[in-house]
């Protein structure tokens, strides 16, 4: 069966030859003149993607995705922009609001082909993540008629990519939704006043980020940055309260995830108040070990982001490193650490 194609575009020869291009490419290709009638259309046909000129009567792009992001079954269809090159400056609050990808008029057949093409697989390995690790979620909460609406909420939403280096939310900013990693790997860090910054948490696939501010009500305590390319499930607040209230037991579920996370920075700071530099380095190569899928041996991290979450100068954490390969402790390659003996890091004493 083709894959479904809504083209949403006011200009007759460009929606006409953007519906041509795409039959003779195989895809059925469903058109609307306005953001009226596309959302209207979309709703109806459920596309498998649409394609959205920003600047329309009735209802310009902004106005479409932000209609569709609001119904659930049209919520995660990948959303690609047109857009002319002065609207490219605008662009962002697009991005922002949940778009996947633009494109800038006038683009050839093979610009719009790829694009297409790119974002259907994208959506697959997202299927594909949801059929293979929502499962998981077991051990998250219990077998419960709250899990399975949890995971209907997970599965209606919209994976959002973020770049390396890509800042999530920042420190102060209101805690709106919780973020499900998906894949990839993200730190969450607090600012010293001389500007240096402490490592508060690093999160892999299956991990939560931002269930205290979703709990307390308030806002991040820390600033969220993907260290690699990654993947993000986004859950609003309004539709996790409304599940919370529905089903106590996963609320306690998320309690229990905030209390362990309180409880690791407790033995953070104790860490970081009593302990030896070289028993701090072990601990957080342990921890960062733990932290991987499969409590993996092996982890990329900078010198800057181990400094960050041990508590020391990058120029302490070369010696350390440099330390414990001599003594037979870790292998080191790049940024790449492999744990050659994790029973006498995680009992170091000084």
């Amino acid at each position: 069966m083709s894959k479904k194609v809504l083209i949403i575009e006011d200009n007759d020869d460009i929606r006409e030859n953007i519906a041509e291009i795409l039959e003779l490419a195989g895809y059925t290709a469903h058109t609307a003149a306005n953001g009226k009638k596309g959302v209207e259309l979309a709703i109806k046909e459920l596309p498998d993607i649409i394609l959205c000129d920003i600047m329309m009567p009735e209802l310009d792009g902004y106005g479409v995705l932000y209609m569709l992001n609001k119904k659930p079954e049209t919520a995660a269809i990948p959303f690609i922009f047109l857009t002319a090159k002065a609207e490219r400056v605008d662009l962002r609050k697009g991005m922002e609001m949940g778009a996947d990808d633009y494109l800038t008029k006038p683009f050839d057949d093979m610009e719009l082909l790829n694009a297409i093409e790119s974002r259907l697989k994208k959506k697959e390995i997202q299927l594909n993540f949801y059929s293979k690790s929502l499962d998981r979620l077991n051990s998250i909460v219990s077998k419960s008629d709250g899990l399975l609406e949890l995971k209907k909420i997970i599965e209606e939403r919209k994976g959002r990519e973020f770049k390396k280096n890509q800042v999530i939310y920042y420190e102060g900013d209101k805690g709106n939704n919780l973020f499900l990693v998906m894949s990839g790997r993200i730190k969450t860090i607090k600012l010293a006043e001389d500007g240096r910054e402490l490592m508060t948490g690093m999160f892999s696939a299956d991990s939560y980020l931002g269930v205290n501010a979703l709990l307390s009500g308030e806002a991040f305590t820390d600033t969220a940055t993907a260290l690699e390319d990654s993947l993000l499930c986004l859950i609003p607040k309004d539709q996790l309260e409304q599940l919370l209230d529905l089903y106590p037991i996963v609320a306690r579920e998320f309690i229990k995830l905030l209390s362990n996370d309180i409880r690791e920075k407790e033995d953070q700071l104790m860490q970081l108040a009593y302990h030896s530099v070289r028993k701090r380095m072990a601990e957080a190569m342990v921890r960062l070990s733990r932290g991987e899928n499969s409590g993996a041996e092996s982890f990329r991290i900078s010198r800057e982001d181990l400094a960050a979450m041990a508590g020391m100068a990058t120029e302490t954490v070369s010696r350390t490193l440099s330390d414990f390969k001599d003594e037979g402790l870790i292998d080191k390659k790049g940024s790449t650490i492999t744990i050659l003996d994790m029973a006498r890091l995680a009992k170091m004493k000084n």
